[in-house]
């Protein structure tokens, strides 16, 4: 499996993380249950810090241009972001090896 295909694979599970840290915001602020928060809080910020650091990773390795590189940081930003970089983008290079 290549690096490119668990870098797949950290983007996806990041932008779920993301969406239910979205999720569990209301039930913190809104009906005081902050557990779930808690953990999936813990559990995004962990995958956050690995998409980075292999979106790094992959940059050096695959040479991606700098332009497209801030492209991978700014999708972990954005809800849906992730899954639109892997749709439009990292699929294709993976399907074609160019990483």
């Amino acid at each position: 499996m290549t690096l490119l295909k668990y870098f797949r694979y950290v983007a996806i599970l990041e932008g779920i993380s993301y969406l239910l840290f979205g999720l569990t915001m209301p039930l913190k602020y809104g009906y005081d249950i902050a557990e779930p928060n808690y953990y999936v809080g813990m559990a995004h910020g962990m995958l956050f810090l690995l998409y980075c650091g292999m979106g790094l990773v992959c940059a050096i390795q695959y040479k991606w241009k700098l332009g497209f590189s801030v492209l991978v940081f700014l999708a972990s930003l954005v809800p849906f972001g992730t899954f639109y970089l892997d749709a439009k983008y990292l699929k294709a290079k993976d399907a074609y090896g160019k990483g």
